[in-house]
Parts: structure tokens; C-alpha cells; sequence
């Protein structure tokens, strides 16, 4: 070997550079939500393009299958062909049918009043309407009718109570007489019910409401309306007197509640709050030996037959004495 190239060879070491060596780190990303980012959940919905073969992501049909009467054009909803449909030939029958006479209420026993008595939730000394029983959780929200007071286990309640709502049966109303308290069954539409659990009308006050309702009412919050117009209304004997003094009875009311109390304007519904047997808020309004039926006729006297005889001869005379 040519002693160049070996001293080339030996310094080889020497010249040449160390290496560095490199250290691999593990890849390392950003707290970011830029990459999760979508839209609230409902607020886009694909639009199916109709006419645009399959571009439009439902095939080249576009949904609506081939041919026939929904493929070229609009077909009546519940038109079957011309056939007899079917709600005709098979009507819906039972339990999941849809019954515009239904009554739905909540159910309210006399056994849960008292627990919630006993447990301090409820004031017995005070007026309980739907209001109270809601806020307290004794009812867990009023269907669209109100509230209906049952008597579960009648002999649990010992508490003498006044209570008002929309109806009562006849054994929760004899237990809770028979302890020396009042129920009291009072007309709630749908919307008025949202409108009392939420504050903006009274729970019992109204324009057909009697005296005695409304001053029975009244002492739980004796500062809505002054005593001395309490005192006039149950001492007014007068139409004229009483429609005066409820007025303004009304206009206090109004001063607190956004909304006026309604009445009942059905039929059925004013039967049925006329009743004194269920205790109903009208039965104030009916008179001695008088129906709270609508269709009521009072007795009247006897007609005198010798004089309807009388008359129906002489018109039958003067029916035969006419020439045309």
C-alpha cells in the first residue's frame, strides 16, 4: 500500500466528525376543540334534492320508489285506492281510543293529606286548593280537569281541613264533615290550572263565587282585600248591593292576579256545581225545591178545565160561524 493512502487510513479517526445522536420525543398534540367541532344536534337536516338522480342521496328515484301513483304525482292522505279505508272498515276500538269526553283529573286520597299534615307540608288551618297541594308535593302535577279528592283509608285523616277542588266523592266528603271541616268543589278550565299553579290568578275567587267562598278564602291572606269591603259584601241582600261590593272585591283581586278566575258556562259543568250533594259552589244559587238541573220547571197551579173547556167551544163556534 502507498504510504499515503495508510496515512490517510490511520487518521481516519481523527478527521472524520462524531455523529450526534438523535432523541425521538412522542408526538405531542394541542388541547384543541377544532376537531370535534359540529352543530347542535336538530339544528341541520340534509336536504333530499328530488329530480337529481342519484346526487341527490336517495338514489336515482329519490325515495319515492318506481312508478306508480306516489312516484309520478300526489296521492290524498288516507286514500286507499278507492276501497273502503280501513278507520272505516276497522275502526280503532278500546282503551287507546280517542274519547273528546273524557274527564282527566288527579287523584288526591285522604290518607296522603294527612301524612303531609303530619309532616308539617300542609297548614289544616288555612284553605288547601290544587295551589297548595302542588307546591307542598303532594300532587305531582294537575292534569287538564283539576283535582279529585278520594277517600283511601278515610279513617287515617283526623284533622279537621277546608278544602277546595274540582271534585269530591260522597265518602271523602262525609269523613271530613263528619271531623267539622268544609269541602268545597269549584269549576277550573285547563288554562285557568297553569294560570293558579303559576301565580297569575286566585285559586277560588270569581265572579259566581258565593260570600262565604270568598271570605272563607280570604283568611290566609286577609291583605288582599280590605275588611271593610268584605263586611258589605256579606251584608249586601240587594242584586244591585252585591253586584257593587263584588266588584270591587274584584278590582283588589285584580291588583295581584294578572288573570280573572272564569266560571263554568257548560251545561254539565253548571249542573254539576249547582248539586249541593257535591258540595258545588253554586249551590247557592238554587231556590226552595228547586232541580240543579237546567231543564228544572217549578210546579204550577192547576188549570181550571171547566174554563179551558169553555174556550176551546167557543173557538170551535166561531171556527164553524166563518164563511171562507
Amino acid at each position: 500500500m502507498p504510504p499515503r493512502l495508510q496515512i490517510l487510513r490511520l487518521a481516519r479517526p481523527v478527521l472524520t466528525t462524531p455523529q450526534r445522536t438523535t432523541v425521538q420525543f412522542a408526538q405531542q398534540r394541542s388541547a384543541s376543540i377544532l376537531s370535534s367541532l359540529s352543530d347542535t344536534k336538530g339544528a341541520y337536516n340534509k336536504r333530499i334534492k328530488r329530480g337529481r338522480g342519484p346526487a341527490s342521496g336517495k338514489g336515482k328515484t329519490a325515495g319515492r320508489g318506481q312508478k306508480g301513483q306516489h312516484a309520478h304525482g300526489k296521492v290524498p292522505a288516507g286514500f286507499e285506492g278507492g276501497q273502503t279505508p280501513q278507520w272505516i272498515t276497522n275502526p280503532e276500538r278500546g282503551r287507546g281510543k280517542y274519547n273528546p269526553f273524557k274527564v282527566e283529573m288527579s287523584p288526591i286520597n285522604l290518607d296522603r293529606i294527612q301524612s303531609w299534615i303530619d309532616q308539617g307540608r300542609l297548614d289544616p288551618s288555612k284553605p288547601i286548593t290544587m295551589k297548595e297541594l302542588a307546591k307542598s308535593r303532594c300532587l305531582h302535577g294537575v292534569k287538564r280537569h283539576g283535582v279529585k279528592l278520594l277517600a283511601k283509608n278515610p279513617e287515617v285523616l283526623t284533622t279537621p281541613i277546608n278544602i277546595i277542588v274540582s271534585r269530591a266523592s260522597a265518602e271523602a266528603i262525609a269523613r271530613i264533615e263528619s271531623l267539622g271541616g268544609s269541602v268545597t268543589t269549584r269549576f277550573y278550565s285547563p288554562t285557568s290550572i297553569k294560570r293558579v299553579l303559576r301565580g297569575d290568578s286566585h285559586p277560588t275567587i270569581s265572579l259566581s263565587a258565593s260570600p262565604s267562598l270568598i271570605s272563607q278564602s280570604l283568611s290566609s291572606t286577609p291583605s288582599l282585600v280590605s275588611s271593610p269591603i268584605l263586611s258589605a259584601l256579606a251584608a249586601s241582600t240587594a242584586d244591585a248591593e252585591k253586584k257593587e261590593a263584588l266588584g270591587a272585591v274584584m278590582r283588589q283581586v285584580s291588583q295581584k292576579y294578572r288573570y280573572r278566575l272564569p266560571d263554568a258556562t257548560g251545561r254539565k259543568d253548571i249542573e254539576y256545581y249547582r248539586d249541593p250533594a257535591h258540595r258545588g259552589y253554586l249551590a247557592y244559587t238554587l231556590k226552595e225545591n228547586e232541580s240543579p238541573s237546567l231543564f228544572f220547571k217549578p210546579p204550577r197551579e192547576a188549570k181550571d178545565r171547566k174554563k179551558q173547556t169553555a174556550k176551546r167551544d167557543a173557538a170551535k163556534a166561531s171556527a164553524e160561524n166563518r164563511l171562507f
